[in-house]
Formats: C-alpha cells, structure tokens, sequence
C-alpha cells in the first residue's frame, strides 16, 4: 500500500433525505433564499454557487442524535429565527441547530465567524459581494498560512 493519499479538498454536495420534494423545497424556502439548480425524478438540487444540497425523497423519517451538518450563512440569526417561525424543530440546549420535519439537523454558522472561504467572484456569482471575516476566523486563516484579501 502507497503512502500517497489523496488530499480532501471540500465537499461538492452535501445530499438529505426528505419526504416529500415539494414539501421539501417549500421549508427550506421558508428559512433560506432558495436557488433550484436543477430537478429530476425523485431528487431537486438547490444552488449554494459553487456547491449545491442535493434532496432525495425517500419518504424517510429518520433523526439522528449526533449526525449533522453545518450550513455555512450570511446571517446566522437571521436563518434561525426563519427556521423557528417555519416549524423546525430546535436541538435542546442549543442556539443554531434545528431538524427539518425529516430529520435532517442542520447547525448553522455564520460566514464571518469560521474559516470556511468562498471566493470573491462565487460571492459576486450570489450576489453577495464581499463578505468580513471576524478577527478570531482572520487568526484561525493566517495560523494556517492563507491570506485574506
């Protein structure tokens, strides 16, 4: 066995199951500004620029504990509060992590607080223009030697 390996780089596609793809689309709207990158028999894809979350409908049910991902946002309030006012549901004892109806935990973080980066022309792609990065995820940045311009 080689010692190369290869580097993992990001994620392309994050894909959830839901119950029902209309349904679906319909609360995620409700929380988020919903891009439809595409759609297809039992699956839809919503547009994060130079990503995208995939949804299967499997008709599931399924919540996990601990099983989660952290959705990257322009405005971590802003998200939770619409998640709230459509029905999601919070994870007890926390302030930005909530299941949609199937499941699905979402813990949402803010763009300015993590050292997570788009690139200014995806930004520009979304309409976003320049978005700041907190000083604490500026630190986290350069400790790994990536400039931010």
């Amino acid at each position: 066995m080689s010692d190369q390996k290869a580097r993992a780089l990001g994620f392309n596609h994050i894909a959830l199951e839901v119950g029902d793809i209309d349904a679906a689309l319909d609360f995620y709207a409700k929380i988020f500004k919903v891009k439809l990158r595409g759609r297809g028999g039992k699956m839809a894809f919503i547009d994060m620029g130079d990503q995208f979350l995939a949804i299967a409908a499997t008709g599931k049910v399924d919540r996990d504990a601990e099983r989660h991902f952290g959705l990257v946002v322009d405005d971590q309030a802003m998200a939770v509060e619409n998640a709230k006012a459509a029905g999601a549901v919070l994870v007890e004892g926390s302030k930005n992590t909530f299941y949609d109806p199937w499941g699905n935990q979402f813990q949402i973080v803010e763009y300015s607080s993590i050292q997570f980066m788009k690139t200014r022309s995806v930004l520009e792609s979304m309409g976003l223009g320049y978005l700041e990065k907190s000083d604490a995820a500026l630190s986290e940045l350069g400790e790994k030697g990536i400039k931010v311009e």
